[in-house]
């Protein structure tokens, strides 16, 4: 089953012929073998995904360390998960180099950078910035659903973790926002899950990218589903790691996801 969708803007039936783009049903094993292509590719040129693996480390420090010098240490955790919500952008550098090892381009930050800035264009910024307000809306649902449970009481660390963890009032806290959190980061996913790569690799509009996302995991709801929840677990082991396992998990993540818009997209 096949599903095409036409882009937005008009160009021309040529032009609507190049950009038109055709979304494929994915096997059980092509979650799987877009993980091992993504190691590969890691493993092939290391240099880029490390680079942006320890920039992400780096900002999540930072974030824990303002929380705690400013005493909002609860804002910490929806910080650094609210990363993953932006990671998609920086990984179009990732998605790069990828797609030069497929087609045994030379690599080289000059020219990775270079390609991410002349086939992303002006379109690849606005999917910037709906990332970023994505993040917004993350942080302040945080913000709002803290107030409704607990005011402007800031406990220390380990007082509140033990309030969240033994109270009625804090397990409730606690499955309301990962809940909710849970639904508005699957919906992120699902306009960004395609779009980065696809505006990198076609002549496409962000509008289009987006709705070509959303038809990806219409179309493949398992399978996506499953992406999804496998790069939660990689995120988890991360921050878990106390942010060292994210200088390898997002670079995995992010030549893995080059591959996943591979097997979804017909060339």
């Amino acid at each position: 089953m096949q599903e095409v969708v036409q882009p937005a803007k008009a160009g021309g039936v040529a032009a609507q012929a190049r950009r038109a783009v055709v979304i494929r049903k994915l096997q059980k094993d092509d979650i799987f073998n877009a993980l091992v292509a993504g190691w590969n590719d890691f493993r092939t040129a290391p240099r880029f995904g490390l680079v942006v693996g320890a920039l992400h480390a780096m900002i999540g420090w930072l974030a824990i360390y303002s929380a705690n010098l400013s005493g909002l240490h609860y804002f910490a955790y929806p910080i650094l998960t609210g990363i993953a919500l932006i990671a998609p952008f920086s990984a179009a550098v990732l998605y790069e180099v990828s797609r030069r090892l497929e087609l045994g381009e030379p690599l080289s930050w000059g020219a990775v950078l270079g390609s991410v800035k002349a086939s992303g264009g002006r379109d690849l910024g606005w999917m910037c910035l709906v990332s970023l307000f994505a993040f917004i809306i993350w942080v302040d649902y945080a913000f709002v659903l803290y107030l409704m449970f607990y005011g402007l009481d800031m406990p220390d660390p380990a007082q509140f973790i033990q309030q969240a963890l033994t109270t009625p009032k804090g397990v409730v806290f606690i499955l309301t926002g990962n809940v909710i959190g849970g639904a508005i980061a699957f919906s992120v996913f699902a306009i960004t899950v395609l779009s980065y790569p696809l505006l990198l690799d076609r002549d496409v509009d962000f509008v289009t990218a987006m709705i070509s996302s959303v038809r990806s995991v219409l179309t493949n709801p398992l399978a996506m589903l499953a992406w999804a929840l496998a790069i939660a677990l990689f995120l988890a082991f991360g921050l878990l790691s106390g942010l060292f396992g994210l200088i390898v998990v997002l670079p995995l993540l992010g030549h893995a996801s080059w591959h996943v818009y591979r097997k979804l997209v017909e060339p």
